[in-house]
């Protein structure tokens, strides 16, 4: 799905979720599959595996390598794709709605421990069995990361010499950030960002998870600030600047399977196969293809598991 289509759907199940709570969810995930979505799939011997991803163009490309790699392992795989953020797909995880789901390593460690102590990828991996609920666990986290971030045009850090978050207090005043809502409440969020880098800042609302509005808003001045996802190719396209975060104010956040507690030995190989190949450069080669040739994600997903040996030609 083409980050268009992508937003199309948020919209659907944004206002399912504001109209009708968890029957409705139920109904609305039922019409885009065949199956159930809330049946226990995955585990305790059904070959049958609920593939979920967040509402992110990107993460539902990661999806989708996971869904065909589970195929091409002999299961059957329910998708539900773009169902939203943490607080929303969560809960359906935990409960067994959703078997396996990409996540991102340091905000998943933060949802759950927003105190911790971690401050690399392995370290963050090792955490997070310690703090999920044992329903849950994590599979091999990939090389690939794609961080949130403090971005800025070329334009403002040349002019006021912008090299890293800290230096957002050479603007003065409250800086604006583009980003999803859930923004400002995460640990990087404002509260973060001043108690480690002593800049005030709060969150300019657009829900489309780094996309074109936001760049927009950054483009044209609505905003200093944005949160821009690093394996963007709107990054290089527009000749942005990801300010660098030397106090580790955002984790680690590598591509990493998130799935049922018990999940299907085979289903485990096939998808850490996934992980083991996945490269930052990849994860934005893949993304690209999505912005600029507008494919779907089982497109995209097809030609590089058949490139990579996964799938045969």
């Amino acid at each position: 799905m083409n980050p268009q289509a992508a937003s199309r759907m948020v919209l659907t199940r944004r206002s399912v979720l504001a109209g009708g709570g968890l029957l409705a969810v139920a109904a609305t995930l039922a019409a885009c599959s065949n199956s159930d979505p809330f049946s226990s799939g995955g585990a305790d011997g059904d070959s049958t595996i609920v593939v979920g991803s967040q509402q992110y163009y990107s993460n539902e490309i990661i999806a989708e390598l996971y869904a065909q790699a589970l195929e091409n392992a002999g299961f059957t795989v329910d998708r539900q794709y773009q169902i939203g953020q943490r607080e929303v797909y969560l809960p359906e995880l935990e409960s067994g709605a959703i078997d396996v789901l990409p996540e991102y390593g340091g905000n998943l460690l933060q949802y759950y421990d927003s105190e911790t102590e971690a401050t690399d990828a392995d370290s963050v991996h090792a955490a997070l069995p310690k703090v999920l609920p044992e329903t849950l666990m994590v599979l091999d986290y990939a090389a690939a990361t794609d961080q949130d971030s403090y971005t800025v045009t070329r334009a403002l850090a040349d002019e006021h010499g912008l090299v890293a978050i800290g230096d957002l207090a050479k603007l003065g005043g409250t800086v604006m950030v583009a980003a999803n809502s859930e923004f400002k409440t995460r640990p990087y969020g404002p509260t973060g960002i001043k108690a480690v880098y002593g800049v005030d800042a709060d969150v300019y609302p657009v829900e489309d998870s780094g996309g074109s509005l936001t760049v927009g808003a950054l483009s044209d001045g609505t905003v200093q600030v944005a949160d821009i996802y690093t394996s963007s190719p709107a990054i290089d396209a527009n000749d942005l600047v990801v300010l660098e975060d030397p106090e580790s104010l955002i984790l680690p956040q590598n591509v990493t399977p998130l799935v049922s507690a018990g999940l299907d030995a085979g289903a485990v190989t096939a998808i850490n196969a996934v992980s083991a190949l996945l490269t930052t450069e990849a994860l934005r080669s893949l993304n690209a293809r999505s912005v600029d040739e507008q494919l779907d994600s089982a497109t995209i997903a097809t030609d590089w598991l058949t490139e990579q040996g996964i799938l045969s030609a």
